[in-house]
């Protein structure tokens, strides 16, 4: 049976008592149906993750006891998703997807041609949302850290988010000069280990959009001839740069980091 791996909202420490909350009572006591002296894995999301063992179920959640610390792959590469808003629930599987792939920020923003609008009043609802589903997501994958959802900005706010040392693109469909394989195969710019990448809504982005995004030095950059949809554009890209850059480029350093 595989030991079941859960989040704690709380930092760990090492050999010692810790209390997870509600939620976790009801997976590991009424789903799991696991009981005192159960094995589990508890991982707090910025790389610190133990066995446990299960000392007590209360009202308030679960007690238990932190064993040996679990080595966890380091990450070479960090990737922000800049997300233009989908209409309906689209923004869902991305966030799941990206999670699974190891993105570690994804800002969800509104672009001018987006056809979803979030009231304000509903807008951290929605993020709370996303960020429950980002983190079930990276539990499932055996990520060491959580995907963070940042609160939803507007497209300006969004490029502004940008550091400097990223290698910043914008995913564009008009864009014929330039694709995502020839910048990541650019030996100019190989030393690159923090990804920021924008993919834009149903309708796509306006040129003004594109333009003011070129301003901020990010390359409008293209996937080829084939058309994505917006559901599936985001993970496409984060697989790709993963592959050329990330986890599934360096698959024995991750082997060697769980041993």
């Amino acid at each position: 049976m595989t030991i079941p791996r859960i989040y704690s909202p709380s930092a760990l420490n090492k050999e010692k008592l810790c209390e997870l909350g509600p939620d976790n009572y009801k997976y590991l006591k009424q789903v799991l149906r696991l009981r005192k002296g159960n094995k589990i894995n508890v991982f707090d999301g910025f790389s610190r993750e133990f066995t446990a063992v299960i000392k007590n179920f209360s009202s308030n959640g679960v007690e238990v006891e932190l064993g040996k610390r679990i080595p966890t792959a380091r990450k070479g590469i960090k990737i922000t998703l800049g997300q233009a808003i989908p209409k309906a629930n689209k923004m869902d599987l991305i966030v799941k997807s990206a999670a699974e792939l190891g993105t570690d920020v994804i800002i969800p923003f509104t672009a001018a041609r987006s056809v979803s609008r979030i009231a304000s009043e509903k807008a951290p609802s929605k993020v709370s949302r996303w960020q429950k589903i980002s983190r079930e997501a990276s539990r499932c994958s055996r990520a060491s850290r959580i995907t963070q959802v940042a609160a939803i900005e507007s497209f300006a706010s969004m490029l502004e988010a940008a550091g400097e040392k990223s290698l910043k693109m914008i995913f564009w469909e008009e864009e014929e000069k330039r694709s995502i394989k020839d910048v990541l195969t650019d030996k100019k710019l190989d030393a690159f280990r923090d990804f920021f990448i924008i993919v834009g809504p149903e309708g796509g982005f306006s040129k003004d959009e594109v333009m003011a995004a070129k301003k901020a030095d990010f390359q409008s950059v293209s996937l080829g001839r084939q058309i994505l949809k917006v559901e599936t554009a985001a993970a496409a890209i984060i697989s790709i740069i993963q592959y050329e850059k990330g986890i599934f480029s360096n698959f024995q350093e991750v082997k060697n980091a769980r041993l």
